[in-house]
């Protein structure tokens, strides 16, 4: 999959990283942000939080057309300089439970947001160029699975960045995390519990206290400190993130262009033009995709939602056996590399590489049984956001698999199209949220804790269906975007994802309002209902994007990968 890959891809990709581990460092404990800060319950700090999600998804959208008036490479370079001020905002510790500290914070995700506007959609346009010449243009889909991998690489350190900064500020202090104690201590400063119950859950992280006032505003102090610290830490990444992009812009410096000076060579990068109503079909294809992709991202991103206040008002704290490791994130990386390490054993033609590939499994296996011996039994004291792991693990260990099995298909050529495969994305988040429901049978209202298996096992049957829908989508975008408007066509994937993510409220508008297992149960069939819509209107989606003159079309044309949907 690493075979026949422009350099850009690489260097792109690393940029990218950098950038969404700052980010999700950010967004692990967003919604525990609000709540301990200002006090929040779920229903207003579901609303930010899903406001927040839809502007930082829908300002791509404005990025995307200033790019088509300028420039995709400047609007990269801008962005990330917005974001580092948004982060560094948020990095400096204001006072809890002011207007003025949420004032501060809504300008600093405003400056987020429209830094993420300039920079995401415009650097995956980018990546798709690189793909705009016959000798690459085959190998498109895999390097948008490679480059969604590199996302996810980033994403997959977050959570333990930001519980490390976490701990590091409460320790220091010499409080511990109790899950329900910053909003105890809210409510004992709203006036709504004694401190003799504050006292009882302080009591679970060994902690006592003389003066409860004091106590419960120096804990959430602490804490939210701790938050601003994991705020520094994106402000670090954008940094290592520009880097990468400067130094490394030789790979990437023939798709360059600047639409003011630059007129002849965008032309030329961009091919012939389509004819109106090949335009006009292409654009109503997307859009019809689009409608899809906003209730798959609706049931995804329930990740920093639902199913984070699920992993800290119905999850046990604790977890023993082999699960225990699950949240060490170093072992996870030990079994991503095994499992890269066992495809190159059974794919390498060469003795000394398939040698190197024991090696490597051999010390993969080792590292497993020291986690194994070294983390205690039971692990306790686990964080909501740690969970926040898992489906960026599964996504990185996971994308060799899923290229070598649409690989075989393409050689066999029965691969599905990025359409299809979208609906199949649909089916398997439908599945995912069964098992969350099976779950929460034994769950009355929110009073009752669960094995941790039961996300976990979600987040993997989930990290399948964004496999099917993510990458396979802005892949599709990228081939079938008329050229003059592939910045705004990215941009509508994104206000798709927009709108998806402000529907991410809707579930936190019912938790604790209805039973959990019937919250999934509502989702589940929202994932049903849009699969049947994609299925039933596949053949007109596959007509629409069938004829193309582009020359990357045309060099598809010789390729067994997506012929149906090209």
């Amino acid at each position: 999959m690493f075979k026949n890959q422009p350099a850009g891809l690489y260097v792109l990709s690393l940029a990218n990283t950098g950038e969404r581990f700052g980010y999700y460092t950010m967004l692990a404990i967003f919604l525990l942000f609000l709540q301990a800060k200002f006090g929040f319950d779920s229903t207003v700090s579901g609303q930010i939080y899903a406001g927040f999600l839809a502007l930082v998804y829908f300002m791509p959208l404005v990025g995307g057309w200033v790019a088509d008036k300028w420039s995709f490479s400047k609007c990269v370079v801008t962005g990330i300089a917005v974001m580092f001020i948004g982060y560094l905002v948020m990095a400096i510790p204001t006072d809890i439970r002011s207007t003025s500290s949420l004032v501060i914070l809504c300008a600093a995700l405003a400056l987020i947001a429209i830094g993420t506007g300039l920079f995401k959609g415009n650097l995956q346009v980018m990546v798709g160029d690189l793909y705009n010449t016959p000798r690459y243009s085959g190998q498109r889909d895999a390097a948008f699975s490679l480059f969604y991998m590199a996302i996810n690489i980033g994403s997959m350190f977050a959570p333990m960045a930001a519980t490390a900064m976490c701990n590091m500020a409460l320790e220091s202090q010499g409080f511990s995390y109790v899950a329900s104690l910053p909003a105890a201590c809210n409510a004992f400063l709203d006036g709504n519990t004694t401190a003799e119950a504050l006292a009882t859950i302080a009591a679970e992280g060994g902690m006592t206290f003389s003066n409860a006032a004091e106590f419960a505003s120096q804990y959430i102090t602490t804490l939210t400190t701790g938050y601003s610290y994991a705020f520094a830490v994106a402000c670090g990444s954008l940094i290592i993130s520009f880097l990468i992009y400067f130094i490394g812009r030789k790979t990437f410096a023939h798709i360059i262009t600047d639409k003011k000076s630059d007129a002849a060579k965008t032309a030329q990068t961009a091919g012939p033009e389509l004819t109106p109503a090949q335009t006009k079909q292409r654009v109503v294809a997307l859009l019809l995709v689009f409608a899809v992709v906003i209730f798959f991202w609706m049931v995804f991103h329930q990740n920093g939602a639902t199913l984070t206040e699920f992993a800290k008002s119905c999850t046990s704290p604790e977890a023993g056996g082999w699960t225990r490791i699950g949240f060490n994130v170093w072992a996870l990386l030990s079994i991503a590399v095994g499992v890269y390490a066992l495809f190159n054993l059974f794919q390498s033609k060469g003795t000394t590489s398939r040698v190197v590939s024991v090696v490597i499994l051999a010390a993969v296996a080792g590292a497993l049984w020291y986690f194994y011996g070294a983390t205690e039994n039971p692990l306790t004291g686990i964080q909501p956001q740690q969970y926040q792991q898992f489906n960026p693990f599964y996504v990185v260990a996971l994308t060799p698999v899923s290229l070598a099995i649409f690989g075989w298909l393409a050689k066999k050529k029965k691969e599905p199209s990025a359409p299809r495969k979208i609906g199949y994305g649909m089916l398997m988040a439908a599945v995912a949220y069964a098992v969350m429901m099976i779950g929460s049978f034994a769950i009355v209202g929110t009073s009752a804790t669960v094995s941790p298996n039961w996300l976990i096992s979600t987040y993997l049957l989930l990290t399948f269906a964004e496999l099917l829908l993510s990458p396979m989508g802005i892949s599709f975008v990228s081939k079938v975007a008329p050229p003059k408007l592939k910045g705004s066509m990215m941009g509508g994937w994104f206000a798709a994802t927009a709108i998806g993510n402000y529907l991410v409220s809707i579930p936190m508008l019912l938790w604790g309002k209805i039973n959990v297992w019937v919250l999934w149960a509502i989702l589940i069939g929202i994932c049903l209902v849009s699969a049947l819509f994609i299925f039933s209107i596949m053949k007109k989606l596959e007509a629409a994007t069938a004829d193309s003159p582009t020359p990357e079309a045309e060099a598809n044309a010789l390729e067994t990968v997506e012929d149906d949907a090209i």
